[in-house]
């Protein structure tokens, strides 16, 4: 038999404040990395601005759609600015 009695760890608890926080929520879409040449970075952005206004502009047209058919409160909003924007104005 060995000579006295077993050492114990000391117990150890997993605070919060010390523990490494989980990231629960995962970003949607591909993981890019950004460009670091000037023309590059001039492609992406102008790359993002287009697909912003394509997005826009179907956006537009699916909401004078379905404002057309009845009420969507959805897209209403959308709808009434395209429409506001559509009718001419009356010079006096």
């Amino acid at each position: 038999m060995a000579q006295g009695a077993l050492k114990k760890k000391a117990a150890t608890n997993p605070n919060k404040k010390s523990a490494r926080p989980k990231q629960t929520k995962v970003k949607k879409g591909s993981r890019t990395i950004a460009p670091k040449q000037t023309t590059l970075v001039k492609q992406r952005s102008l790359q993002k601005k287009l697909t912003a206004t394509i997005n826009r502009n179907i956006e537009k047209q699916m909401s004078v759609k379905a404002n057309a058919v009845g009420k969507l409160t959805i897209m209403k909003k959308l709808a009434e600015d395209t429409a506001s924007e559509q009718t001419p104005k009356k010079k006096k």
